[in-house]
């Protein structure tokens, strides 16, 4: 028995013993690259021409380069909840406004809408209607308020034309809007 193992350890060095070191360090070196880097390889899109900045195509028409109007958002936790404290409210089966007089020289938007619309894809996507029914309404807002849009469940079914009818509604109901 110890005969076969002493065989098998004999036989197992015999095999080692074949391969070459200098053989294996030259085929580890085929994969690495000359010193001239990618010889004969296309050169890469984001290679330099020389030539400085030049004019980028454009991909939309005119009129939608425009840039469009920023709406000042309501960012700060304390500006919601002193919204949610001291403002005054009203609502619709699809919207609530809730709004605050204030000192500031221009009106600040705020957004919310809460995770019974559905998931981030929905509520991103209420939340874009939203804005953009706010920008072409900001006109008639005065300055110096601070205004809160909620969304209810109903808002993520709701139609454009829908949530613009309720948009004016509120604002026909609030004193912020004429």
């Amino acid at each position: 028995m110890v005969r076969i193992a002493n065989l098998n350890e004999e036989t197992a060095r015999a095999h080692e013993e074949d391969v070459s070191a200098q053989e294996a360090l030259a085929k580890a070196r085929a994969w690495l690259h000359g010193p001239n880097g990618h010889e004969g390889w296309p050169p890469r899109a984001g290679s330099s021409s020389g030539q400085g900045a030049q004019a980028t195509d454009r991909l939309t028409p005119e009129r939608l380069a425009e840039t469009v109007p920023v709406l000042p958002m309501l960012r700060r936790r304390a500006d919601f909840d002193a919204i949610g404290r001291h403002g005054t409210a009203r609502s619709t089966p699809v919207l609530v406004l809730r709004w605050m007089r204030t000192a500031r020289a221009e009106t600040r938007i705020g957004l919310s809408t809460p995770r019974t619309l559905g998931g981030a894809v929905e509520r991103n996507r209420v939340r874009r209607r939203l804005r953009s029914l706010l920008r072409e309404r900001i006109g008639r807002i005065g300055p110096g308020w601070d205004i809160l849009l909620i969304a209810r469940p109903a808002a993520g079914d709701a139609s454009h034309a829908e949530l613009a009818e309720a948009i004016d509604a509120l604002l026909a109901r609030s004193e912020i809007g004429g």
